[in-house]
């Protein structure tokens, strides 16, 4: 049976760039960086969730062909891949924090009907929201 999600993978034009994007501008912390082989696998998650982890997997690492790897950097280079949600207990005090760090928002935090959402992307143009979820739904609120 599943239990739930464990690793998920973030594509990135420098591992090591976004492993510091990461850490110094999010505040995650490094879970693995290791070589194998190959290729390097680097791991980083949010301190108070160790049971999940990104993997910054290189747009030219292994098990890639040319072809998906042209496609995914094309894709990634224009920002369309949302990589994810991150829930927090203050989106607009986290949006001031990461701001002040350089981080790039293309959205400030707005109130949505499911809670209070901005949207952040990395150093490598994936996008992710940054939600502060509401107890309950509102739809006089826009999406």
């Amino acid at each position: 049976m599943i239990k739930g999600l464990g690793i998920t993978t973030v594509w990135t034009f420098d591992q090591q760039r976004t492993k510091a994007f990461f850490t110094e501008k999010i505040g995650f912390e490094v879970r693995n960086d290791l070589s194998m082989g190959e290729m390097r696998w680097v791991t980083v998650g949010a301190k108070d969730q160790p049971d999940v982890e990104l993997a910054l997997m290189s747009l030219d690492g292994p098990g890639l062909d040319p072809e998906s790897s042209a496609a995914l950097k094309t894709l990634v280079g224009k920002g369309v891949i949302g990589a994810g949600a991150f829930h927090t207990d203050d989106c607009r005090g986290d949006y001031e924090t990461f701001k002040a760090r350089g981080v790039e928002f293309i959205q400030e935090p707005q109130e949505r009907p499911y809670g209070i959402e901005a949207i952040f992307r990395d150093d490598n143009g994936n996008w992710y929201s940054l939600t502060e979820r509401s107890e309950e739904l509102d739809f006089d609120k826009p999406f």
